[in-house]
């Protein structure tokens, strides 16, 4: 018996909290407008892992909106955390061009050599905000950099000032007390976890503030005279709020009006809840690295009373995992991000993959042959959709896919097999008269008029062939028939292709030239072609198969062989397999 929707869709069920909770935080308004909220971080290339970051509330979201509710998603781009390391395998970036930045905002960093844009912030939002806007997410942008360097945060900066004693009581509940600056095991092992998965996230590990005369502060000045935030508090004083701080890079020493300040921000542990309740955050997810004890959600929940907020509802996501990455795009500098994953799968399947996984779910994401398999999935569940055999979880996950609340995103008019585009394109090497000729002999009955009625997903797997494919995996269709081979044919071999090539005419079509490459081998074992295959006649059919494909493209695989005698065409089959 099938569930329904709410028991098997993770999406409607946080979609229930979130509003229940919004709107026990507004009691007496009918309508109260719901915030969820992700952090991105545009340290360098913004991955496909941490895209999950931005999916999981956007569904949520989505959802709330489709229900009649006013929703916010806000992406905080936190374009004012630190500049940490220099990042390998960025064109135009170097130890030599970038060391010297780190410490400073990203916003201050200068972005990659031959950029179009003004600073490496800019540089690497870029992207995501393109592949954002195919996905069809809808959110409102949040630049920290503009948030703390025009006073938006004063007040809760000064709070957290005032406040510092409590703020450094939470902490000091994850503090070792075996010596000064050390830290407890669990503190120091979430600390590293969120080093380690921070890049992209918006959640740089920090450390936790500064001490000096007076005790412990929250906040971190950048230096001003060398732009870095190698800085330390040293004295503040509550009531003209004069601050003292030290850089270490240069020794600079400065002494500012904290409530005229604007060059600087609270340390992340107590930057992140103080935005929960600045925003009036519900809903906002977190990756493992912030859900292990003493990391950032948790010590979090306790420093946002404090801001007079609540923490927001926050599952955990799991980590997205990638499968079979070309060089090609490694080169890039790390794991893909989804620009590229867009460039060989259209939004809907993208979307679908986070679509169906509860976010503490791990899934990867295909890049390799696995995405072949991935998309006729895809293809059988929008046929499950159509006759109405679909079960309810899968049909909330292929809406969510394939609209948002305000429109239908743009889809393929007739979308062929995706295996079937790239074996095509592969054998054609993208020529689109060859490629319309082959795609219309598909179904004689209904042929393709024009390539645009297999776009965009053909250009997809054109993408995909040209950049995932080694070329060593490339199919290469021979130019002469392999002379040696054909002499050295037994006469039962001889007779199975002079059967294939008599039966070309009466069966060219995709259907049709299935039925005649498995038929072949039963009229050769004495059955009907319609005949049940047999334990033994499945291995007489792999040995035909392997022989043709050595005889057309050097190889004993290739794309299916149906396919590949349509994009040959049947006069170079008949020059190739004739004996």
């Amino acid at each position: 018996m099938a569930q329904s929707s709410t028991e098997t869709d993770w999406v409607s069920r946080f979609a229930d909290e979130v509003i229940a909770e919004a709107e026990r935080r507004a009691p007496g308004e009918k309508t109260p407008v719901v915030v969820v909220a992700s952090g991105l971080s545009p340290s360098g290339p913004i991955h496909l892992g941490n895209l999950r970051e931005v999916m999981t509330p956007h569904l949520v979201a989505d959802e709330i909106r489709r229900r009649g509710h006013q929703v916010r998603h806000l992406i905080s781009w936190d374009d004012y955390d630190r500049y940490r390391k220099v990042p390998k395998g960025i064109p135009g970036v170097t130890e030599e061009s970038h060391a010297q930045h780190i410490g400073r905002p990203l916003t201050a960093v200068p972005a990659p050599e031959g950029s179009p844009y003004p600073n490496w912030a800019e540089h690497f939002k870029a992207a995501m905000v393109e592949a954002l806007a195919e996905l069809g997410v809808e959110y409102d942008p949040i630049s920290q950099t503009e948030q703390y360097t025009s006073g938006a945060y004063r007040e809760q900066v000064l709070h957290a000032m005032k406040h510092r004693g409590d703020i450094d009581a939470v902490l000091d509940q994850y503090r070792t007390k075996q010596k000064p600056g050390g830290k407890k095991p669990q503190q120091k092992q979430a600390d590293e976890a969120e080093l380690e998965a921070a890049e992209g996230s918006g959640a740089a590990a920090e450390d936790d503030g500064s001490t000096g005369e007076g005790g412990y502060y929250p906040y971190k000045p950048y230096c001003g005279q060398c732009g870095k935030d190698f800085t330390k508090v040293t004295s503040y004083d509550d009531e003209t709020t004069e601050m003292t701080y030290v850089c270490t890079e240069d020794e600079f020493t400065e002494t500012v009006k904290l409530s005229e300040f604007n060059r600087g921000k609270l340390v992340w542990k107590v930057d992140w809840p103080m935005r929960w309740a600045f925003e009036g955050v519900v809903f906002e997810p977190s990756g493992v690295d912030h859900s292990s004890p003493g990391s950032s959600f948790q010590v979090g929940g306790q420093i946002v009373h404090i801001f007079g907020g609540e923490q927001p509802i926050g599952p955990m996501y799991a980590f997205v995992g990638i499968s079979g990455m070309a060089k090609m795009s490694s080169s890039k500098g790390g794991v893909p991000t989804p620009g590229d994953a867009l460039k060989i799968m259209e939004p809907q399947l993208l979307r679908w993959l986070y679509a169906r996984r509860r976010p503490n779910q791990s899934f990867k994401i295909a890049f390799d042959q696995e995405i072949q398999r991935l998309y006729d999935e895809w293809d059988k569940l929008e046929a499950k959709v159509a006759d109405g055999s679909v079960l309810p979880a899968d049909a909330a996950a292929h809406s969510r896919a394939v609209r948002v609340a305000s429109h239908e995103l743009l889809r393929t008019p007739r979308p062929m097999p995706y295996r079937t585009l790239a074996s095509v394109v592969d054998i054609t090497a993208g020529h689109d008269e060859q490629t319309l000729r082959i795609l219309s002999d598909l179904d004689p009955d209904k042929p393709l008029t024009s390539l645009d009625e297999v776009r965009p997903r053909l250009d997809r797997a054109e993408n995909w062939i040209t950049t995932q494919v080694p070329a060593d995996q490339r199919t290469l269709v021979r130019e002469e028939p392999d002379a040696e081979l054909l002499s050295s044919l037994d006469d039962e071999g001889r007779e199975s292709l002079r059967l294939l090539l008599a039966g070309l005419d009466s069966h060219w079509s995709l259907d049709g030239l299935t039925t005649l490459v498995y038929g072949v081998p039963k009229v050769m074992a004495g059955l009907e072609p319609d005949a049940k295959p047999t334990p033994e006649l499945k291995v007489a059919q792999r040995t035909f198969f392997a022989l043709l494909y050595r005889l057309l493209v050097t190889r004993e695989t290739g794309p299916r062989l149906p396919t590949l005698l349509l994009a040959v065409g049947a006069d170079r089959v008949r020059k190739l397999l004739a004996v």
